[in-house]
């Protein structure tokens, strides 16, 4: 059957648009390079009609000149077309791959709402406002906990403030007295004045009145 009908042909793929952009530089490399060429043809040939003089002679070096312009020009013409298909297929290479993206993000926006909503399948709502409150309850005990653990047991709880004022007065009296010199518990006991409090008489700072007798067997 094979040899009566044939072997269908395999078909080639289509080129892609990274090989047609890569051929069409090419071409366009090719005519650059054949445009360079024309220019160094045209820079002798005009050399050559400003050495000669007018005649016959520079009237055929101006035709070999004028065939070699006409040339550049074409070469130029078919170097602007290809310029302008590679800058067309970079327009769809640029719209095919911003295509690409759109569906790759559109993919990940798919992927990513899919786990969103199992995920927001395990999470409540009110689970997390019972957890909140379980918190604020755990943290209240754990103050408790705490105040109670920082009591002192030496402490009374009947102690009047009064009193503690009255050393606090107590004490910053003290604290001048270190500040003028010694403080008031190191400083001597003042003597009480005895006499001052039995209200006795002062003794005699005189001369002391002498009785006649005695003054008279003194003499």
């Amino acid at each position: 059957m094979k040899r009566v009908f044939g072997v269908k042909a395999k078909k080639e793929p289509p080129p892609s648009i990274e090989d047609a952009n890569e051929r069409i530089t090419k071409r366009g490399d090719t005519v650059d390079e054949k445009i360079k060429k024309l220019d160094v043809e045209l820079n002798r040939y005009k050399d050559q009609i400003k050495k000669t003089r007018p005649g016959p002679m520079q009237d055929g070096i101006k035709a070999r000149a004028m065939r070699v312009l006409k040339q550049k020009r074409m070469y130029e013409g078919q170097r602007d077309m290809l310029y302008n298909q590679t800058f067309n297929l970079d327009q769809v290479q640029f719209a095919a791959e911003g295509i690409k993206d759109a569906q790759q993000t559109m993919s990940a926006l798919k992927s990513a709402n899919k786990d969103l909503k199992g995920m927001m399948k395990t999470v409540k709502i009110q689970d997390i406002d019972n957890l909140q409150d379980e918190m604020m309850d755990l943290m209240d005990v754990s103050n408790e906990i705490q105040e109670t653990l920082g009591r002192s047991y030496s402490v009374p709880d009947d102690i009047d403030e009064e009193d503690l004022m009255g050393e606090l007065d107590a004490l910053e009296a003290d604290m001048e007295n270190e500040s003028e010199g010694v403080p008031s518990y190191l400083q001597p006991d003042k003597e009480s004045d005895f006499d001052s409090e039995l209200n006795l008489p002062s003794a005699p700072t005189g001369q002391t009145a002498v009785p006649h007798g005695r003054a008279n067997a003194q003499v």
